[in-house]
């Protein structure tokens, strides 16, 4: 039991320093005793009964802002912020790690109602601001989101209204680029409208918040039904929905549309935002979302067409998420480009299947379909490690260019208007 707690058990108005000699001398002898039972085992910070802590053997317990925190003694060594051991300017750490005693403890704590501090076996002094501690401690990182999103369906992103932001703002404007990033950032999806219609300007308009990933379809391509890569997408055929480059180790983060020309009909793209559909299956099936997160596939693209000769594999789960707050940050989803399964015993085998009937029926509900038309002048950037496209047949002559972008470029880009990403 916290000193805190208990004295608000006792409604004492006294502060608990390892004796009960600041307490109220109105209090019975059995609850005084108690009082300083708990005061040898914690201490809390003079003024303040916000913060608590103890030392054990080979770490530091503290409660503040409602949260219990057990911070490692070595750890708490090795991100000192002092002159000696962080560069403040260039943000990298100094201290050379490899030097700190494993067995390191600190020789004295001290705590006021803003920080800790923390004096070591060689005098050396690490202070620590308590709202800092709690934001990068293990406990509180469980309780955050890396990255804040709007799951969505149809229905729901139709009523969200969200905007399509116009290119010369785009292009011009910290404003105009800020909005178009919330938007991705939160939907997965976002249009850039009123583009001039060439490869040129969409290449433009790419760089503005990103570098381009150049891969083994080059820089910027031109995609049309003439099959001249080994891959279905250069057909006129229909396109079940799927993330691409699932055979990358690393997927392509980002992908750009732009429809320069469509003379038929038919041709219009399918979205389905993967982490709603995954949501759903962890309500429902949460052993079976485990289970997709856990269980590595391969992916594959073998090419023999013309020049182009490549033999791609990725590794991967089909669910990634950040251990330490199962939050979800990539779904690779794709059945066309799925290896054989070889990377797990057969008794495993049928439960996966069985977890990936259950996610892709949620793929596959009507209502989790967003359907658009693609014209030209109007880009779409789509997150390809949350949101699967696909694309209905079509007739007629259909030229679409684009690029994938680097992921972490377009994350750096909105860190720096102030977004969190």
């Amino acid at each position: 039991m916290w000193c805190r707690r208990l004295a608000c058990l006792f409604k004492v108005p006294c502060r608990l320093r390892g004796s009960t000699r600041h307490c109220s001398p109105w209090l019975p002898r059995d609850r005084r005793s108690v009082l300083a039972a708990v005061a040898r085992r914690y201490h809390t910070a003079p003024g303040s009964l916000k913060c608590a802590w103890q030392l054990h053997g080979d770490h530091l317990e503290l409660r503040y802002a409602n949260t219990l925190m057990r911070f490692d003694f070595v750890w708490l060594r090795d991100h000192c912020r002092s002159a000696s051991c962080y560069n403040t300017k260039t943000n990298q750490r100094s201290l050379d790690t490899a030097s700190v005693d494993l067995g390191i403890k600190p020789k004295a704590v001290r705590v006021d109602e803003t920080t800790l501090f923390l004096t070591w076996p060689d005098g050396h002094v690490t202070r620590y601001g308590l709202e800092w501690l709690v934001k990068n401690s293990y406990e509180g990182q469980k309780q955050q989101v890396m990255h804040p999103r709007i799951l969505w369906n149809a229905e729901i992103y139709r009523q969200a209204q969200v905007p399509s932001v116009d290119c010369r703002s785009f292009l011009e404007t910290d404003e105009g680029l800020k909005e178009f990033l919330q938007n991705f950032l939160l939907y997965g999806i976002a249009f850039v409208e009123n583009v001039t219609p060439t490869k040129e300007d969409t290449e433009i308009l790419a760089e503005r918040i990103s570098l381009i990933r150049e891969t083994i379809y080059g820089r910027m391509w031109y995609f049309t039904s003439d099959f001249s890569r080994g891959d279905t997408a250069y057909t006129k055929l229909a396109l079940d929905r799927h993330t691409d480059t699932t055979y990358f180790q690393e997927p392509c983060g980002i992908q750009v549309f732009h429809c320069l020309k469509h003379e038929g009909t038919g041709g219009r793209t399918l979205l389905v935002d993967g982490f709603y559909a995954a949501e759903q299956v962890l309500r429902q099936a949460p052993d079976q979302f485990e289970l997709l997160s856990k269980v590595p596939l391969k992916h594959e693209y073998v090419e023999n067409v013309g020049d182009c000769h490549n033999h791609m594999i990725g590794v991967g789960p089909v669910l990634n998420v950040y251990p330490w707050n199962n939050e979800l940050y990539l779904i690779r989803y794709n059945n066309y480009d799925r290896a054989v399964i070889n990377t797990v015993p057969y008794d495993v085998v049928h439960r996966w299947y069985t977890a990936h009937r259950t996610l892709t029926a949620e793929l596959r509900r009507p209502e989790n379909e967003l359907w658009v038309k693609l014209k030209p002048g109007k880009a779409l950037f789509v997150d390809n490690w949350r949101v699967l496209h696909g694309r209905e047949a079509f007739t007629g002559y259909r030229q679409l260019c684009g690029c994938y972008l680097t992921r972490d470029d377009v994350l750096n880009t909105a860190r720096l208007l102030g977004l969190q990403a």
